[in-house]
């Protein structure tokens, strides 16, 4: 039972890292920009809901929610200010512009929210589901978990396939000019790209904090890069390959640490990372794109 209290464990650690890994993937595979400031969203997202349902009270849903409306603005902002002037820069200057962002949020934080760690109060009923009478328990907090990264994944699966805006996106991805030509608002596409991806970024820092309720304003930064491992692991720009390399992490990380060392666990999950890399330099579910020169 040990071994599966740990699998369970990594799957529900793994689903929180694919739905940050969600955003990223969009958001690559879309406009082809990586938003390393998207870590330090879902601090800010699991900020408002402390604060919600902490300082005023508001009942947890409304607290989620309104962490997922102020993410989603503050991620089109984001682009909006800091990425869209750079949509013909070279890949060099977006990256520097990224990193801005993400030191300029962490440096937000502080001054709003101070540094002194905050006990985050779970969004999630506290309590166990006993299984094989009584040897194995799952928490709420877990279910919650693992179903929100199944049901994230297929409603994005659906989005991207059958809505208009959905082809929108997918055609933006193909080929920019050809969908501007098409009649496709490109900029209004990326946007609407930039704010999905926040929005989970914020349902995620909630998710993140139920289950580890210590809350600094650098929550998301070692998580937001271990989703964007996760990202590049499942194949980045495919959105069913984030969820795959998210969960994967997620176990491989549980296991490191149960069964080699605590203190290792983040060079074995990388070590991994490179590895597959090297097999496979597409990521798992990725596709190898050949250019014609």
């Amino acid at each position: 039972m040990t071994f599966l209290s740990f699998l369970i464990s990594g799957i529900s650690l793994g689903s929180i890292y694919a739905i940050i890994a969600l955003g990223y993937t969009m958001v690559y595979g879309i406009a082809k920009m990586l938003n390393f400031a998207h870590g330090d969203v879902i601090m800010v997202g699991a900020y408002i809901c402390f604060y919600a349902t902490s300082r005023y009270e508001l009942p947890p849903l409304v607290g989620v929610i309104l962490a997922i409306i102020v993410c989603t603005i503050l991620g089109i902002v984001i682009e909006r200010l800091a990425y869209k002037p750079l949509r013909a820069a070279p890949i060099l200057a977006v990256l520097i512009t990224a990193i801005g962002v993400s030191y300029f949020l962490q440096n937000a934080a502080l001054l709003l929210w101070s540094s002194n760690p905050k006990v985050f109060p779970s969004v999630v009923s506290s309590g166990n589901i006993p299984l094989f009478g009584g040897q194995l328990t799952i928490s709420y907090v877990t279910l919650v978990t693992i179903l929100a990264c199944v049901v994230i994944m297929v409603a994005l699966v659906w989005f991207t396939n059958k809505t208009k805006m959905g082809k929108a996106m997918r055609a933006c991805s193909e080929d920019k000019g050809a969908a501007q030509l098409m009649g496709i608002n490109v900029n209004g596409t990326i946007s609407l790209t930039f704010a999905i991806g926040s929005g989970l970024a914020a349902i995620a820092g909630v998710l993140l904090c139920s289950a580890y309720p210590t809350l600094v304003p650098t929550t998301g930064a070692m998580p937001g890069i271990k989703a964007f491992t996760a990202a590049v692991f499942g194949g980045i720009g495919s959105i069913p390959g984030a969820m795959l390399g998210g969960i994967l992490l997620g176990i491989i990380e549980i296991f490191a640490k149960a069964y080699i060392s605590t203190q290792l666990s983040d060079a074995i999950v990388f070590a991994v990372l490179i590895l597959v890399l090297i097999i496979r330099p597409a990521g798992l579910l990725g596709k190898q794109i050949r250019e014609k020169v």
